[in-house]
Order: structure tokens, then sequence, then C-alpha cells
């Protein structure tokens, strides 16, 4: 039995329509993109990373720190609040893929960067209401906590504000 090849590479704009399809796929609990916008956001990213699994994108994972051009009103919440950030935007696996630790592992590789480049706070949004049950319990794993909520759309979605919080470097 062939076991799969995956790395966790660079996103690079040749990845981009791989990414849109996987954006839309999920587009309920993510807002749409189109190849503009992924553009301008590929351009502010922090970082942008894809696993790529036998040779195609099986997922990606985008997240930026404060000071981008966004214009997210969950990624304004978080600059409104912290001084120093990284923000996951959108994190996504192919729905036939799920399960396999492609999320997890790139969620290790963005913690790893995080630490790296001195961060000492991811944060995100879930969907609660309607909920995202399974990215809550990704989260809530991963040691992310609610530190406030909003509504969106006019009332009809309401997300959970997280943030992790890293060991500070040299703390014990």
């Amino acid at each position: 039995m062939h076991e799969p090849q995956n790395m966790i590479r660079s996103a690079e704009p040749a990845d981009f329509t791989s990414i849109l399809e996987l954006n839309a796929q999920s587009v309920h609990f993510l807002s749409p993109l189109d190849i503009q916008s992924l553009g301008h956001l590929h351009s502010q990213a922090a970082y942008h990373k894809v696993v790529e699994v036998d040779g195609w994108v099986a997922g990606f994972l985008l997240a930026f720190r404060q000071g981008a051009d966004y214009d997210s009103p969950n990624y304004a919440w978080f600059s409104e609040r912290y001084a120093s950030f990284l923000y996951i935007d959108r994190a996504v696996v192919h729905k036939d893929q799920r399960r396999k630790g492609y999320a997890a592992a790139l969620y290790d590789d963005l913690i790893g960067f995080a630490a790296e480049t001195g961060v000492e706070i991811i944060t995100c949004e879930v969907d609660i209401q309607p909920p995202n049950t399974g990215s809550l319990l990704f989260h809530e794993a991963y040691g992310f906590k609610e530190v406030g909520t909003q509504w969106l759309s006019g009332g009809k979605k309401q997300v959970s504000l997280r943030e992790k919080r890293l060991p500070t470097p040299g703390a014990r």
C-alpha cells in the first residue's frame, strides 16, 4: 500500500486556484474569496502555507500579524485589543482529507513560526451560531481560550474570539 507523501510549504500564486476551491468548499464558515482578494491577502500575510499531498494542495492556513491591511471585523476586534498578535484568518483542509492530521500539522508549523518570530499570542475565531463543532473542538484541544464573542452578518452568525498564549522564552 502506498503511503501518501505530504509536506508543508509556502503558498505560491500557482496554488491560488486550489486555495480558492478549498475556500469555496467551506465558505459557509469563511468569507468568500476571489483571485484578486486572495492575492491581496497573500501579500499581507505573515504566514500562508499549504499542505501538499501527493502533489496537490490538500489544505492551507492564512494568518496575519497586527498592522495588516485587512478589513475583517474579527481581525479588527483583535487589532483594537492587542498590540501584538498573529491572527489565523482561515485554515481549510479538503473534505476528503480530514482527520488525517493535516490541520494539526499546519497548526504545529504555525506555532513553531510564531515562537521563532517572537509572537506570544495567536488569535482566531470559531463560529458558534450556527456552530462549527469540529473547529471548536479542534481549537479547544490546541489550547485556544475564548476572550470574547461578536455577532456578524446582521445578526445571522456569532463567533467565539479566541487566543492561545505561547510560553515566553526563558519563562519557567
